[in-house]
């Protein structure tokens, strides 16, 4: 009979296919996870992986059975998830995965209110692009998601969180773009760089800088919003910042921020985890403590140029 602790450490080696990138996974040692497989495997009468010096496959009986495992995973999930309703509103760890735009920026603020407010609580945090975050939520591996609204999933519960504004991004000697504010349309540049496929920023910049077929973006794409930045800042080309970005980003000297005119164009993020969870208390609560966070973030658009003018520590109060 397989116990629950070897059970865990096959799923970690199965996602992983790597023995010490599932022992990570699993906060073990490597030999711990490796005599734990190794059990199983005596169990159950054939090797579930075959082992080379560069990778790890999983075996015909090791494919027959990993669907079962997943089952027996998420039925003690549920059990972990009624245990833990009875010792209050945020008093079990949650795994929080959230996208790269918004990560860097929110994390900061988001754990001293949260060591301030709910002192035993333990965050387990995961920085992905939405397509792999909703992958990991789906198959157990996160709770919940910081994500950018909309995702249309049925199998999802979801509460907003914050709006978050755009702006232009460019360098103080670009002068190509007009004084604040600015339109979407004159934003509409061939010179605007992107974040690389797969991060659903970019489609909301091209959502918000329509571009006429004559013109080309610049083929290149950053795989963060910090390198996209600087490269902003030494005169590469211009971009959107979200609102939640300035303060962290005003670090930069040769940076200029632009606000668009009238109706600011804007992106949506929201708490998403599985309509099946019974942890939906802990979720409203976190969703609450993320709202709050994201809200220290908001800035005065009259102030902007303060800003960058004086780019101290940034101030969350």
């Amino acid at each position: 009979m397989f116990t629950v602790r070897q059970i865990r450490y096959f799923d970690a080696l199965a996602s992983t296919l790597h023995f010490r990138k599932a022992a990570e996974l699993a906060h073990v040692s490597q030999p711990a996870l490796s005599a734990q497989i190794a059990e199983m495997e005596a169990i159950a009468g054939a090797p579930l992986f075959e082992r080379s010096q560069r990778q790890v496959i999983m075996t015909e009986l090791g494919k027959h059975l990993y669907p079962g495992i997943k089952a027996i995973l998420r039925e003690l999930q549920k059990l972990e998830e009624i245990a833990a309703q009875s010792r209050g509103v945020l008093q079990t760890g949650i795994k929080l995965g959230i996208i790269p735009t918004v990560a860097p920026y929110l994390v900061p603020v988001l754990i001293p209110l949260l060591h301030e407010q709910h002192p035993s609580f333990r965050l387990q945090l995961r920085e992905s692009v939405t397509a792999k975050l909703l992958e990991e939520l789906h198959a157990g591996d996160l709770d919940a998601i910081v994500a950018a609204l909309p995702i249309d999933d049925e199998k999802l519960s979801h509460q907003k969180l914050f709006d978050d504004r755009f702006l232009i991004a460019t360098s103080t000697n670009d002068h190509t773009v007009l004084a604040s504010p600015m339109t979407q349309n004159h934003a509409a540049l061939e010179r605007l760089l992107l974040l690389e496929e797969g991060h659903c920023m970019r489609d909301q910049a091209l959502a918000v800088c329509t571009l006429p077929s004559q013109r080309q973006l610049v083929k290149y794409g950053a795989t963060s919003m910090s390198t996209l930045l600087q490269m902003v800042s030494h005169g590469m080309g211009l971009t959107l910042i979200p609102e939640i970005a300035v303060r962290a980003e005003a670090r930069s000297n040769h940076m200029r921020i632009v606000p668009f005119e009238g109706e600011q164009p804007k992106r949506e993020s929201a708490l998403f985890w599985r309509r099946q969870s019974m942890r939906g208390k802990d979720f409203r609560a976190l969703a609450e403590c993320i709202a709050e966070s994201a809200n220290k973030l908001k800035i005065d658009p009259s102030k902007i140029d303060t800003l960058l003018d004086n780019p101290s520590t940034p101030s969350y109060s």
